[in-house]
């Protein structure tokens, strides 16, 4: 959190494991949180349960094994051969795999499983398991490999549901687990599935006795530096929160008064736990509350940022032109460029296009849906944003036919455009800056050339924006109480139109408001200051009334730190997990993720996403949205985004964004989509194994009759290297060892990159 390092202190338990032992090691958590300053987030894991973050640590995943102090706590020998195991491995994001009984009995057709004999090492892949659980499997069997036999283990994979096609590796399998009586069971559900969003949450106090504080929205003024709190998402997760004046006792009992409260609620003992100090919230946490605002957070929007999740950046004053050389400034601020691309408005007229008379941009009615399609260029490259205006009192029938036409207008730019749904008097920052401070919200109406609006008499306009990037007159209902102190209001009758500034608004704000009274009204403008309004203008508004009169700091909405979540609706009802500390390459392909800036929701779709979760990725986010625990505003723009078509105030949240990473043409796109099995572990692979009356014997455990010794692939001419060896391909024939030292990545990232980078990587290595 800006630039104070954060620390976390993450205890394991085991299915297994004692009471005495659980306790102990809440004790030693609690003595180094002491120790640390009492500022660490403590995190509470439960075997099969743990946290999003907890499995981030272990990128090739979890293993439980059997047993208990004799296998946690001794050292792995990298050359003992004497194993027999078998591991099921479930996961797509965050793999985990436990030790089950070596028998056919233990399989299903859903999962994968592992079956490691020492030297070598079969992977089989059940018929219903997908290509990333696959490829996450390939990825742990290779890290056993590779931590446990020291890289000196074979390693095979079979196809569960073309075992034919490796007889081999399925005469090894059998030998070890037997002949096979009937089919494998059918595939089995999840334990546990991830955790759906939570709405109901509620807050607690007290040392004795528990007492209820409030429910759902919270806000942060429930929480007194002098006190400790206990946040309960109904179970789901209970998050406990120590002031920072709060008794020494009370914060030391913290993690145990958190477990007594499970225990007396009945709660099952795999609830999350996490325990945090005030200044040291999680984003999670922070989630739960209406409004948060970190000590030293600065006010006033549009003249400083920061940067929340990305590494701390200097405030300064916001440019434009640093839209692009810095897109975590392009996020923060909500604006792709400095909105000098090309404009094109289409209002729905029978549920058709018709395309909007350019003199009147900016002029949107609440009785219309309209398309709005920006192009502007991006390292020489066009790109397309496409808004989805709808007005409050556009017909149903017209709000389908604008989502329907923008398929049509997306497909025209070949899937290019980013999409954003824009509810009246939610539109974005980017969606202002476009119409350069000629943008007007009629409450009702149509701008049909053929339609006439009746008249409403007198009409005002609310004015806000401190510049023509951030301006917009809304109508409001023409009566006192709409007024509001800190704004500027333009009042339009039959004979004259009246520009009133309230007390509180500043001076930019007086100049935009001028320059929008011109575009709104012809006539002349009387300037009415608050406090001096002539009896006229009153009686206009129906007579004098209260109204918004109390002075207050420009409002600037809360800033948060974004979170990335993988989404389902699967099972009929939504759920999500969420990536902690996420980076570009936890965007995966095959998937549908969310991305929560609070102000905005991006959707980003990968290319191979399943339909399913394309089409129900809208009503994804308007869910989440609704059951989101602070009661956020369902009307929050949601911006859709495909995989290759990542704008900058989306990839400004990611550290380091890669544009290149899914630049791949056709066919590189064909080859990666086919099965996950890497070069070198082919189904067909030859197993140098004996089989005699003892069990399963390897001649050695170095070669395999895979991998060759570097030299004779480096800087080697076609003729000169061994037979069998395609000089394209020099890279299969190495160990995962040799070609992370030659070409500098794991193999499963290599084949990630485009063409051309994995050419280059190769001439470098003398591989090409």
């Amino acid at each position: 959190q800006g630039s104070r390092q954060s620390i976390d202190i993450h205890y394991w338990i085991g299915n297994t494991s004692s009471q005495d032992e659980q306790g102990a090691a809440a004790i030693y958590v609690t003595q180094l949180d002491e120790y640390l300053g009492g500022s660490p987030l403590q995190h509470r894991e439960v075997q099969g349960y743990e946290s999003p973050r907890f499995r981030g640590y272990f990128k090739n995943g979890l293993i439980y094994k059997k047993g208990g102090v004799a296998s946690g706590f001794h050292h792995v020998d990298t050359n003992v051969y004497n194993i027999l195991r078998l591991l099921h491995v479930k996961g797509r994001k965050h793999v985990t795999a436990t030790e089950v009984e070596v028998s056919w009995n233990s399989f299903n057709n859903g999962d994968i499983f592992l079956l490691d004999i020492g030297k070598a090492i079969v992977q089989w892949n059940g018929p219903q398991s997908n290509r990333r659980e696959k490829l996450k499997a390939v990825l742990l069997a290779q890290d056993i490999r590779d931590r446990e036999r020291g890289g000196r283990a074979q390693i095979g994979v079979v196809e569960g549901g073309d075992e034919k096609d490796s007889p081999e590796l399925m005469k090894i399998m059998t030998a070890v687990l037997g002949q096979r009586n009937g089919p494998v069971r059918e595939a089995t559900p999840d334990d546990r599935s991830d955790q759906a969003q939570n709405n109901n949450v509620r807050l607690y106090h007290g040392n004795l006795v528990v007492q209820e504080v409030a429910t759902e929205p919270l806000t942060q003024d429930l929480l007194r530096s002098s006190d400790c709190y206990i946040a309960d998402q109904r179970g789901s997760s209970v998050m406990v929160w120590k002031g920072k004046q709060a008794s020494k006792e009370e914060r030391r009992e913290a993690l145990n008064r958190a477990l007594g409260y499970i225990k007396a609620k009945n709660y099952p003992s795999s609830t999350s736990v996490k325990v945090m100090s005030e200044g040291g919230e999680s984003a999670m946490f922070k989630h739960l509350f209406k409004s948060w605002r970190d000590k030293g957070q600065t006010q006033g929007l549009g003249t400083t940022y920061n940067v929340g999740k990305i590494a701390k950046v200097d405030q300064t004053k916001f440019d434009v032109m640093q839209l692009h050389a810095r897109p975590e400034l392009a996020a923060q601020h909500r604006m792709v460029d400095d909105a000098s691309g090309d404009v094109t408005v289409w209002r729905i007229e029978n549920l058709e296009l018709a395309e909007v008379n350019r003199r009147t941009y900016g002029q949107f009615y609440g009785g219309d849906c309209y398309l709005v399609l920006y192009t502007y260029q991006r390292s020489g490259q066009q790109q397309y944003i496409l808004y989805m205006w709808q007005g409050r009192h556009a017909t149903t029938d017209e709000i389908t036919a604008c989502a329907y036409q923008a398929v049509n207008v997306d497909n025209k730019y070949n899937g290019a455009p980013v999409q954003v749904r824009v509810v009246m008097g939610k539109e974005p920052r980017h969606f202002l800056a476009i119409f350069k401070g000629k943008l007007i919200i009629f409450e009702g109406g149509t701008g049909r050339a053929s339609a006439v609006n009746p008249d409403k008499g007198a009409r005002l306009f609310q004015v806000r924006g401190n510049d023509e990037l951030s301006t917009k007159a809304t109508e409001v209902q023409a009566r006192a109480s709409s007024l509001n102190t800190n704004d500027v209001f333009l009042l339009k009758t039959d004979h004259v139109s009246y520009l009133w500034y309230g007390k509180g608004c500043s001076g930019d704000e007086r100049v935009v408001g001028r320059a929008m009274s011109d575009v709104l009204s012809k006539q002349d403008k009387q300037v009415v200051m608050e406090g001096q309004e002539p009896a006229e203008f009153w009686v206009a508004l129906g007579g004098k009334g209260p109204y918004a009169s109390d002075k207050r700091m420009q409002r600037e909405e809360p800033l948060h730190s974004p979170r990335l979540f993988e989404c389902s609706n699967q099972t009929g009802r939504f759920r999500m997990t969420e990536v902690d500390d996420f980076t570009q390459d936890d965007l995966d392909e095959e998937d549908v993720m969310l991305l929560d800036t609070w102000e905005e929701i991006f959707l980003w779709v990968g290319n191979l996403a399943n339909q399913y979760e394309t089409k129900e990725a809208w009503n994804s986010a308007q869910e989440y949205l609704r059951t989101h625990p602070a009661r956020r505003d369902p009307d929050t723009p949601i911006i859709f985004v495909k995989e290759g078509h990542e704008p900058p105030t989306f990839t400004g949240w990611f550290n380091a964004w890669d544009p290149h990473k899914w630049s791949v043409s056709e066919s590189d796109l064909s080859e990666r989509t086919q099965s996950p099995v890497l070069m070198n572990l082919s189904p067909s692979s030859r197993f140098n194994l004996t089989f005699t009356d003892g069990g399963i014997k390897s001649p050695s455990a170095g070669y395999s009759g895979k991998f060759l010794d570097p030299e004779l692939l480096i800087n080697k001419s076609p003729s000169e290297l061994p037979q069998g060896v395609d000089p394209s391909q020099r890279e299969a024939h190495l160990s995962d060892v040799d070609f992370e030292n030659l070409l500098g990545s794991s193999r499963a990232d290599f084949l990630r990159l485009p063409k051309w980078r994995q050419t280059d990587l190769k001439k470098k290595a003398g591989l090409f």
